[in-house]
């Protein structure tokens, strides 16, 4: 018996689970009907609201209610196929497995990103370039230069170079420079640069209206900052007694004006153009105009130019005619941190010092003064060239521009006698570079070959500046623009087209640069290194 009741009581106990999870499950059924009474009450309810609505907007004839009704219930057929997602998405949570979905709404797709297209003015305006005689922008050479780029193992070639005699119209002015970039669009911005510095410059030079006022200033600020320091380049003594004493020409003040005004214009031009990022990319420049006897030297960044001359033995010796403007100079790393920017090496390249934003360690830029990289022109980076001038002798040579490419694995002596050595002045920079690249994998044989570009402008060739004028005297073209209220005659050896011109000329307005003259960088404040 007492086998039997507890038979009774254990099977009692089995059975209790089965009755409750049918009662269980019948709850879940009810739960699902009432879920479902409901959603279906609330759609009706929905619907005769919106039909009423739509009917009260079409009172009038039966089309155009209907029309109306559609336009006006838009919103609401919106509203409803939320209404009905949301109860779908209560019923799917409740179990409710056999309710027909909608189907879901398909996310609307991003609108495709607008690229400005390149306009008809920038392509034929380039085209005009490459058609200019006397202008050289790759690998090749003329009566009184050479020039030759080979690209490193870093990825696409960032350097970039340009000769362009006759330069202003003048048979005896001619415009060469080099340009790194670097970033991810440095290849675009030292092209950009290559392309329109000459054609800013070679505008302003043209104006002769205003520049006496343009001098006046910038020596009234450069009174105000007291008087610089000498800059020393070896032979080349440069300072503003020497402009006061005479030993300037009368050109130079204006010259230095217009390659500080370009220069201005230049970086503004990147930072508003649409196609081309310049955040975190940029270009140095080494840049010279060399008229008669007079060399005007602009420098921005660590490129360099170098002076091959004859010394009081007629030994051939190197001048370097540049400073490279790196953070560690004293002058620069005053006015980065005075910014805020960070300057410091990092532990695998404890020599080579950068400069970071205030709280991040980026970008790491190996220069003080560059085109672009808008990120730290708030924090010290400032895009005004340190501007000099050399008075050309008999001893001179040559000049060589190039890009740190070289100079990280050349010194000036060494470039200097591979130049002369050099069996023909047309080959003289191709040697360079490639004396560079084997230089690269015998010094740095784990490093990445940099890029090098170089221009070699042989000086006192008067054969050769005949015959490269006689070559460029037809493609004078006079360009007459106007403006505001002024109107100037530019003469370009470029039949550059009148928008582009007038557009530089509207620059001339805006010397927001003369007033921030800083002190020139001298040899002094440049840190001693091999």
């Amino acid at each position: 018996m007492v086998e039997a009741a507890a038979g009774r009581r254990s099977g009692t106990s089995r059975r209790r689970p089965s009755g409750g999870g049918e009662r269980h499950r019948q709850q879940q059924l009810h739960q699902r009907l009432v879920a479902v009474a409901v959603a279906a009450r609330v759609v009706m309810f929905t619907t005769r609201s919106t039909g009423a609505a739509a009917g009260g907007a079409g009172a009038g004839a039966t089309v155009t209610g209907g029309v109306a009704g559609a336009g006006a219930g838009g919103s609401g057929g919106r509203c409803i196929e939320d209404l009905f997602d949301c109860l779908l998405g209560v019923l799917r949570a409740l179990g409710v497995t056999w309710a027909a979905a909608l189907p879901q709404r398909q996310p609307r797709p991003a609108p495709p990103r607008r690229v400005a297209p390149v306009s008809v003015d920038t392509r034929s305006f380039a085209s005009e370039l490459r058609g200019i005689p006397g202008r050289i922008a790759g690998n090749g050479a003329c009566a009184v230069a050479s020039l030759y780029t080979m690209q490193g193992k870093k990825g696409v070639n960032q350097d970039a170079m340009i000769v362009w005699e006759n330069f202003c119209s003048r048979d005896d002015t001619i415009f060469c420079g080099v340009f790194d970039g670097h970033g991810p669009y440095g290849h675009f911005v030292a092209k950009r640069v290559r392309d329109l510095l000459p054609v800013k410059l070679s505008a302003d030079l043209g104006m002769d209206e205003g520049r006496e006022t343009a001098t006046s200033n910038i020596k009234s600020n450069a009174n105000e900052l007291g008087s610089p320091e000498h800059i020393d380049r070896g032979d080349t003594a440069i300072s503003y007694e020497a402009e006061r004493n005479g030993e300037y020409p009368e050109s130079f003040p204006a010259l230095r004006t217009s390659f500080l005004k370009a220069f201005h214009v230049m970086d503004r031009d990147l930072k508003l153009h649409k196609n081309i990022d310049c955040f975190f990319s940029g270009t140095t420049a080494v840049a010279v105009i060399k008229q008669g006897r007079n060399l005007i030297i602009g420098n921005l960044g660590d490129s360099r130019a170098v002076l091959g001359t004859r010394n009081e033995n007629n030994h051939l010796i190197a001048v370097q005619l540049t400073v490279d403007l790196k953070p560690n100079i004293p002058s620069e790393a005053q006015r980065i941190r005075q910014r805020k920017g960070r300057i410091f090496a990092l532990p695998e390249e404890p020599e080579v010092f950068r400069v970071w934003l205030p709280k991040y360690n980026s970008p790491g830029l190996a220069m003080a003064r560059a085109f672009g990289d808008f990120c730290l022109k708030d924090h010290g980076l400032i895009s005004m060239p340190d501007v000099s001038y050399h008075c050309i002798r008999e001893k001179d040579e040559f000049i060589v521009l190039a890009t740190d490419g070289v100079w990280d694995v050349l010194s000036n002596d060494e470039v200097v006698s591979i130049v002369s050595r050099a069996t023909s002045r047309a080959s003289a920079a191709r040697v360079l570079v490639e004396s560079a690249h084997r230089a690269w994998r015998t010094r740095f044989p784990t490093s990445k070959i940099d890029d090098c570009a170089v221009v070699c402008l042989f000086l006192n060739t008067d054969e050769a500046s005949e015959s490269s004028s006689s070559m460029a005297n037809d493609s004078a073209n006079a360009v007459e623009v106007s403006s505001d209220q002024r109107t100037a005659t530019i003469q370009l050896s470029t039949g550059a087209s009148t928008d582009v011109v007038t557009g530089l000329v509207t620059d001339r307005n805006d010397l927001c640069v003369v007033d921030a003259v800083a002190k020139p960088v001298t040899h002094v404040d440049s840190p001693k290194d091999g």
